[in-house]
């Protein structure tokens, strides 16, 4: 009764695999990334991304070594039609990963755009095995790939960020694959002859794409992350510890940052705390820009400008605030950039008048 339902052939095997196993093991494959990618400076990290990067590159090769025929052993041609399942294993594992270390680097409406773009080839990862076959789209997707693993790695290993950091991370990227697509050409020359010029344009594609996203700060500035952000009453800093007070919010609302109320009482100050992680060894700076919208403009208004230097290393991440006095009620947002302009994160408020200071709730971090 049973082996009705087991496959019973290569090919069923592999359908099966893809309307039952495929769905599971993303999920579950969603989880073990989340667990391995807990923090952006974990070697564990670079390691896991790492490992999928070369299952794909090595996957590539075999498909095209048995397709071209130069690979004709028994093992290899009994394994070959699974070797397509295998690469989309792989791409799927690192976009996996992407998405957890994109979309904890920074606020999601500021890395949106990319974050839902790693996410899309993610879920598309699973309809993709066909497409593995063609080596103008391995070589893309392994591209993206690479780019968006050297986004990351560089700037981790050299303890340097910035806009230069990201185009040397790029160069690096496409040496990469120049490198891949030479060492291939000595096993399938026909094939990389064929489809160079296709190939070249896909790289140039994305390696353009890509860069465009980042200076229209699209893509967040790895490996920061903004861990903990929230607009205060008062905050008192003793050695390590910070005593801070801040009004009540329900548990929902704690998901939305764009969305509190600031009861300003007369005397009153606005801070507004951040935690900012880096890895160890980076040092850089971190501005805190308070604007103010102006309804009769149509736009935000720059009113006062904080900088302040980080040190990383801590794992909750390096805490910091500004303040402002004299707040004018209406609407607020203060962006926590990189000294260089790179927004990390935003924390935005409305700001009402109150008589009397409201209740407040005290903690200590």
């Amino acid at each position: 009764m049973i082996r009705r339902y087991l496959p019973r052939s290569t090919e069923e095997l592999i359908s099966w695999y893809e309307r039952y196993i495929s769905p599971f093991s993303l999920l579950v494959g969603f989880t073990i990334d989340n667990l391995a990618i807990r923090q952006i400076d974990l070697w564990l990290s670079s390691l896991v991304l790492a490992g999928y990067l070369s299952l794909a590159a090595i996957g590539t090769i075999l498909i095209n070594l048995v397709g071209s025929g130069r690979l004709r052993h028994q093992v290899a041609l009994t394994v070959a039609p699974f070797i397509p399942v295998v690469v989309q294993f792989a791409f799927g594992g690192l976009f996996s990963g992407f998405v957890i270390l994109y979309s904890r680097s920074a606020a999601i409406a500021v890395s949106w755009v990319f974050v839902v773009l790693l996410a899309a080839l993610l879920l598309g990862n699973e309809r993709f095995r066909t497409f593995y076959t063609r080596f103008p789209f391995q070589i893309g997707i392994l591209f993206f790939g690479l780019l968006s693993f050297m986004i990351f790695y560089v700037p981790f290993i050299t303890k340097t960020i910035g806009p230069w950091m990201f185009v040397i991370s790029g160069a690096v990227s496409v040496t990469l694959i120049a490198l891949y697509l030479y060492i291939s050409s000595f096993y399938i020359r026909e094939l990389v002859k064929e489809t160079r010029t296709t190939v070249a344009r896909t790289i140039a594609g994305i390696f353009f794409f890509i860069m465009i996203l980042y200076f229209l700060g699209a893509i967040p500035p790895l490996p920061l992350s903004l861990r903990d952000v929230g607009v205060l009453h008062s905050i008192q800093r003793t050695g390590d510890t910070y005593a801070v007070t801040y009004e009540s919010r329900t548990w929902y609302e704690m998901y939305f940052r764009y969305k509190q109320v600031y009861h300003l009482a007369p005397g009153e100050v606005v801070y507004v705390y951040t935690a900012i992680f880096a890895p160890s060894g980076i040092s850089t700076g971190i501005v805190h820009e308070w604007q103010k919208y102006d309804a009769l403009k149509g736009s935000w208004v720059t009113e006062h400008v904080l900088t302040f230097p980080i040190q990383g290393g801590r794992e909750g991440g390096y805490r910091g605030y500004s303040l402002k006095r004299d707040v004018s009620p209406g609407e607020w947002r203060v962006n926590v950039m990189t000294d260089y302009g790179q927004l990390i994160g935003r924390v935005g408020f409305r700001v009402e008048k109150v008589d009397a200071p409201v209740a407040l709730q005290s903690d200590k971090f």
